[in-house]
């Protein structure tokens, strides 16, 4: 089977709704590994209403990849809504624990970089810090970026989580 040539230039979230069954689940995953569209990241969580649970999906790919990811995913049973979040305004998040060493420069510098991310320090010990960070995907990699130097011993992201902001118009405060 052909796989779909993606541009990384090309960002796309996509949230679905569904009935909170993991075959579901199982079904949205087997789109992108059968059909060969890249996964980034993707989340599924509880919804505040029983039974429904929501996927935040993170792609990349061109326009045209989207829509079929989009068609396939309206295919799937027990899908109620997928929205895409790529051209609407949206609050998006991600954690990421990151367990890194202060041997080289011991612990100030390396909190002054959690500081500057407004990362927590939430574990030490005598020759590592465990950081959690929280922000878009681009705050989380840039803090990651800046501490690879200094020797990251592990780490673990979520990945993104997204709603779409209800007011999606300007406002000018003059």
């Amino acid at each position: 089977m052909a796989t779909q040539t993606l541009t990384k230039d090309s960002r796309h979230t996509l949230t679905v709704l569904v009935k909170h069954n993991l075959n579901t689940f199982s079904r949205i995953i087997g789109i992108f590994s059968g059909k060969g569209f890249e996964l980034e990241s993707v989340t599924f969580a509880s919804e505040a209403e029983r039974g429904m649970a929501r996927i935040t999906i993170t792609t990349y790919g061109t326009e045209e990849t989207v829509e079929q990811i989009n068609k396939h995913l309206h295919n799937v049973i027990d899908v109620l809504k997928v929205t895409d979040l790529t051209h609407k305004k949206c609050i998006e998040r991600e954690l990421a624990i990151v367990k890194v060493s202060t041997a080289k420069v011991g612990r100030p510098e390396i909190m002054l970089i959690a500081q500057a991310f407004k990362a927590k320090v939430i574990d030490i010990t005598p020759d590592k810090l465990a950081l959690e960070v929280t922000g878009n995907t681009d705050k989380v990699d840039a803090m990651i970026e800046v501490l690879k130097p200094y020797g990251i011993i592990e780490m673990s992201r979520t990945g993104s989580i997204a709603l779409k902001r209800e007011f999606q118009g300007s406002v000018n405060i003059n």
